[in-house]
């Protein structure tokens, strides 16, 4: 049976899926890219290279979906698959069922953020076509070999994607935010065993010092720098001159607020203004950060924090100040 990590693109799921693959594919913890091949990507066109079809059209092989993840369940094995597919209906074809799969876990992120990955890893000419990506209710990914369309990942807009997968009633959903995973790196991950276990039904003890050494070997920066020295697989190549796209981009350093400009936030803010209020974004996340609210705390004065936490984008008044960070009504 499969277990879907499962994210709008450029949202975290490699990074989730590293670890895992960490987790559960290592006695020692200690991550390498290798690792990943544990951990497939579904739909790919290693998935339907055999399949005696034509595949003339785009979405040729999505009447597969079903029938491929069989043969994948044919050992009766409990395996992750990576996907970045909408839980969707193509002519009558549902993605996957309650027959192939045990449950998902769906990364969500910042689409304030999101965009600027988009930006870097599809080669878009600006901000403004990246945000056409994002919202573009036919968008798909093709991968086409000797005239046959083998890959076909179907997005559909940001905002259906996430919808798609967090409103299924087929099987159940972990949602974790990419954002709670770079801030509450252990307590979230404890979260994703946790939910592992249950829907496994797993007698297994969660192993405290195996996470913490995969956390510490799946850093944003060690697995930049393991990109650099033995490149990744999944990296893609500009358009124009052939150039490597670093996967493993800016990563932490992703702060919409640095990076965009005006019009385009204003503009998002508004697209996503229920998105961003129902995953508490609408707040911004740096309010519901422990690591800030920690810092502020150890200056006395609420001015001076109230600083800290709008340098960082926190739009706290002094008032929400004493009540959320201080404790003090």
């Amino acid at each position: 049976m499969i277990i879907w990590l499962a994210s709008y693109p450029k949202s975290g799921n490699t990074w989730l899926r590293s670890m895992i693959a960490s987790y559960f594919y290592t006695k020692s913890g200690e991550f390498n890219f290798g690792l990943l091949n544990y951990i497939d990507q579904f739909p790919s066109f290693t998935h339907f290279r055999d399949y005696k079809d034509s595949f003339e059209k785009p979405e040729s092989t999505s009447k597969y979906w079903l029938d491929a993840q069989s043969k994948i369940n044919a050992d009766n094995k409990i395996k992750f698959l990576k996907t970045h597919n909408a839980l969707c209906r193509i002519d009558n074809t549902i993605f996957t069922d309650q027959k192939n799969t045990l449950g998902a876990i769906y990364i969500i992120r910042d689409p304030r953020n999101v965009i600027n990955s988009i930006f870097n890893h599809f080669d878009k000419k600006n901000y403004q076509e990246a945000l056409e990506f994002m919202q573009d209710e036919k968008r798909c990914l093709l991968h086409k070999e000797n005239n046959r369309y083998l890959g076909f990942v179907s997005l559909f807009s940001w905002k259906t994607h996430q919808k798609s997968w967090l409103k299924n009633k087929l099987f159940p959903v972990l949602t974790i935010r990419y954002e709670d995973l770079q801030d509450k790196t252990f307590e979230t991950f404890k979260e994703v065993i946790d939910f592992v276990k249950s829907i496994t039904k797993s007698k297994k003890s969660f192993n405290r010092e195996k996470a913490k050494k995969v956390i510490q070997s799946c850093q944003f920066e060690k697995m930049k720098k393991l990109e650099r020295e033995k490149g990744f697989a999944e990296s893609v190549k500009k358009k124009k001159d052939n150039k490597k796209i670093d996967f493993f981009h800016l990563g932490p350093k992703n702060n919409y607020k640095e990076l965009l400009n005006k019009e385009i936030i204003s503009e998002m803010n508004s697209l996503y203004k229920e998105e961003l209020k129902e995953f508490k974004y609408d707040g911004h996340w740096w309010c519901h950060c422990p690591r800030l609210h920690n810092r502020a705390r150890r200056n006395r004065s609420i001015n001076t924090c109230s600083r800290i936490l709008n340098r960082s984008g926190c739009n706290y008044h002094w008032w929400h100040l004493r009540a959320k960070v201080f404790g003090r009504g």
